[in-house]
């Protein structure tokens, strides 16, 4: 299932991570892991935010996608599933 991750990382977190050195490999990691689809880093709230469509097979993936973001970056995380067009023109030609 094609899932929208947006994660809201601390700022202190976030800071401390830039300071030292580690946010780059971090988020690096983080992108291998889920291999997105797209990806798209922006402000939101004041807060760095994180946009993220990839493929999420099942929901017991949530703690293994979610935890990297809140362990390392103090995220606020949403998940969502989310359709591009092929997606919606299947959905809508399925009502009949």
């Amino acid at each position: 299932m094609r899932v929208l991750l947006k994660a809201q990382l601390d700022t202190e977190k976030t800071n401390e991570s830039i300071r030292g050195g580690t946010m780059a490999k971090s988020m690096q990691s983080i992108m291998e892991s889920l291999r997105p689809e797209a990806a798209y880093f922006t402000a939101e709230d004041g807060r760095r935010t994180a946009l993220i469509v990839f493929d999420m097979a099942d929901s017991s993936e949530i703690p293994r996608i979610a935890e990297p973001f809140m362990q390392e970056f103090g995220a606020k995380i949403d998940l969502a599933p989310v359709m591009n067009g092929d997606d919606l023109a299947k959905g809508l030609g399925a009502l009949g």
